[in-house]
């Protein structure tokens, strides 16, 4: 088909005008707090029309580091895919030694039994135990159906300093909340916002077992959205890492903040679209491997096989 000059010209322009577009939404990273997630189809299924942000990515290397560590949520299953995972997890320590992991919640299945624990987390993690790795954790749905999941708060092994709790690592502050249908939002929510605004962590990370923003089976938490956001977006909150979610997905810069969805930990996969806001989205098991630099935090997916199947950087 051959075209005239006036159809020539027209064409283009409607070309520019959606490269424009394109390039107003990359420079910023951000999307409308509104937009909606999308529907969960065929469409991606392994969300492999999708690209990461190596491109953009300041180039890495260990010069500068602060800070390395892992987070997985809906782990604690005791089954292969655990320890498929945990054996992944054990191999990268091997290469890039670490000594904290993030457990973000559902730590025990399936009803949270404290006596499982050695079948489900001291076992499958025993070389990264040997080793001196420190596990952090919080509760998750199924943690709180023993007891209120008190016994898992007592337990020596996941550090946690309570139902909500914070510490630092070197230049990261980590503020774990508890966000189960029963939590104490009255007590928790100032507690944040006093722990928040006394930090001086150049980088502060929020973790939870229930997603904020979602393209999975949950979908965005618009309750949990109008709780939190307005505090991440005043005090300059990073990340927020959580699970819940049975998939992998890490947004755009939202007012700031990067949403990690990493349920990928050994338990069942469930699966994800994508959102306007999403850099990544997947299904598989696996887990995500955060190095900390003065000015980036670089986030890398790694699957069960140990193959790289997502990265991308935060900038302070």
């Amino acid at each position: 088909m051959r075209l005239n000059r006036r159809d020539f010209l027209l064409l283009c322009g409607l070309g520019s005008f959606g490269l424009g577009v394109s390039f107003h939404f990359w420079r910023s990273g951000t999307a409308p707090a509104s937009a909606p997630a999308s529907k969960l189809d065929s469409q991606y299924p392994e969300a492999a029309a999708q690209t990461t942000d190596t491109a953009a990515a300041p180039a890495s290397g260990t010069d500068g580091l602060l800070l390395r560590f892992v987070a997985i949520a809906d782990s604690g299953s005791g089954d292969r895919n655990q320890y498929d995972v945990a054996n992944a997890m054990t191999r990268y320590h091997g290469e890039h030694p670490y000594s904290l992991a993030i457990l973000a919640g559902d730590n025990i299945y399936n009803q949270g039994e404290i006596e499982k624990v050695k079948a489900v987390f001291e076992a499958p993690y025993a070389p990264l135990l040997k080793a001196g790795v420190k596990f952090r954790a919080c509760l998750g749905n199924h943690d709180i159906r023993t007891a209120n999941g008190d016994p898992q708060v007592r337990y020596t092994g996941f550090h946690m300093g309570g139902r909500y709790y914070t510490f630092r690592e070197q230049a990261v502050q980590f503020f774990v909340l508890d966000t189960n249908v029963n939590a104490d939002w009255k007590r928790q929510l100032p507690w944040l916002e006093q722990e928040l605004s006394r930090s001086d962590a150049p980088w502060k990370i929020v973790v939870g077992h229930h997603p904020i923003y979602s393209s999975g089976v949950y979908g965005t938490d618009r309750r949990m959205v109008q709780l939190l956001t307005p505090l991440f977006k005043k005090y300059r909150v990073q990340l927020y890492i959580n699970g819940h979610e049975h998939s992998y997905e890490r947004t755009q810069p939202i007012d700031g903040t990067t949403y990690l969805i990493t349920g990928i930990g050994g338990a069942y996969l469930r699966p994800v679209g994508r959102s306007d806001w999403t850099a990544y989205s997947t299904s598989r098991f696996g887990f995500s491997a955060l190095e900390v630099y003065r000015d980036r935090m670089e986030i890398k997916a790694f699957g069960a096989d140990y193959t790289v199947f997502d990265q991308g950087t935060v900038l302070i």
